[in-house]
């Protein structure tokens, strides 16, 4: 299964008091240190899954004795405590993640959303049930190709998918197809020329379902962001333009371009991309917090 969350946060260290002098105004920080903790283990390549199960273990079993003292108060609370069951092994983990789910989003109108619909749809799939969202997908062996779990596409609209942030069964079905084609990275790693890459791009968008490479934008962004790690960054420049010409409407890409502009010190041209990105998507954090450091 694949569950996708990629912010990183700051981990902070909190000492908790006995339950007869407990008292919380603010968010839980040690959960929310145990969410980080969730989150960064899962953005590592190489992963331990052994270690990774033990220490997901660890941190149900503490959220339970949290449970217990009365510390889990805010609506951040109910989402970093979800996402720690949602990351269980049965369904009464799972079905802890819906229950905390559900509070987080009647308390926070902020938490995300999506998390609600995959506790959803993992809790059911556990007990050998459909879907109903779409969150949950699989690959048979490690060689095997993504495939969707069985979905009852009767339950749930298109619209209740998008007020949870859960791509359209269309769009469910076109990210599959994504996953099982080559990606622009492994052409590129074959031709070393990027603007043969980037022609090849163009073409590929141009044929949509009939595409021999993925040319998703998260596959393109993805691909700028291996060049700029590996410090070609004009390379990853062309390839990030590129992606605001193909998908002009996703915030994403325009982040994205004024990052790799930023780091080529062209900033005005970086804060435009990031304005452009912020009036696209006003909910965009990471915008807001460039745009401020360079006031």
């Amino acid at each position: 299964m694949i569950c996708l969350n990629k912010n990183l946060y700051r981990i902070v260290i909190l000492f908790l008091f006995p339950l007869a002098t407990y008292s919380q105004e603010t968010d839980n920080v040690e959960l929310k240190n145990m969410f980080d903790q969730d989150q960064s283990a899962r953005m590592v390549s190489n992963i331990d899954r052994n270690k990774l199960n033990n220490e997901d273990s660890l941190h149900r079993a503490r959220v339970y004795e949290l449970i217990k003292q009365g510390a889990i108060v805010t609506g951040k609370d109910y989402f970093h405590s979800a996402m720690v069951f949602q990351h269980g092994r049965d369904s009464v983990a799972y079905g802890m993640a819906v229950k905390y789910m559900k509070k987080a989003v009647e308390m926070d109108s902020t938490v995300d959303r999506w998390l609600l619909a995959a506790a959803i749809d993992r809790e059911l799939t556990s007990r050998n049930k459909p879907q109903i969202y779409g969150t949950q997908y699989m690959k048979r062996s490690a060689d095997a190709k993504w495939e969707s779990f069985e979905i009852d596409t009767t339950k749930v609209t298109d619209q209740e998918r998008r007020y949870y942030q859960v791509p359209t069964l269309a769009e469910q079905r076109e990210a599959v197809r994504n996953w099982n084609l080559p990606t622009i990275a492994e052409y590129n790693r074959t031709s070393s020329d990027i603007d043969k890459t980037i022609s090849l791009i163009k073409a590929e968008k141009e044929k949509g379902i009939k595409s021999a490479y993925n040319v998703s934008e998260t596959s393109i962004n993805d691909f700028g962001y291996e060049l700029m790690s590996s410090g070609k960054i004009n390379d990853a420049l062309k390839v990030f333009v590129i992606n605001t010409e193909l998908y002009p409407t996703k915030f994403n890409t325009w982040d994205s371009l004024g990052e790799c502009l930023l780091k080529l010190n062209r900033k005005e041209e970086g804060l435009a991309a990031y304005r452009k990105s912020l009036k696209l998507s006003p909910g965009n954090k990471n915008a807001v917090k460039v745009l401020a450091e360079h006031q």
